[in-house]
């Protein structure tokens, strides 16, 4: 029984992956890395990198990609990886709120103005 709105056919993973079961080591991808597109599909590009290519024009998370293909997550990285190694993306972790218990103090800055102009 398949689940709606799904296709997990291992045999079409298996082809989009090259049969391929994990991203390249040492990649950044989690769910809550951002993924921003360093340029525009070609033609003959694979329809997987061309759509993360053109999700990614603004910074976009993993598990975001992954829900707009509606691709696993862990295919997601490995489609994710192939455009890192090649350039064509640049992948960043969303900056943290507080670093070692300490606001952020370009957060800070930013409230202390915006209370300022009221």
């Amino acid at each position: 029984m398949s689940r709606p709105g799904r296709d997990d056919a291992p045999d079409r993973l298996y082809t989009v992956t090259q049969g391929r079961s994990r991203s390249m080591p040492g990649t950044p991808f989690d769910l809550v890395t951002l993924v921003v597109a360093e340029c525009d599909a070609v033609p003959g590009m694979q329809s997987e990198h061309a759509a993360i290519l053109r999700l990614a024009e603004r910074p976009t998370a993993v598990a975001e990609v992954a829900a707009e293909l509606r691709l696993p997550v862990s295919i997601t990285k490995i489609l994710l990886s192939d455009l890192l190694a090649e350039g064509r993306v640049s992948a960043r972790h969303p900056r943290r709120a507080a670093i070692a218990g300490r606001p952020d103090p370009d957060i800070l800055e930013q409230v202390l103005v915006g209370l300022r102009n009221l």
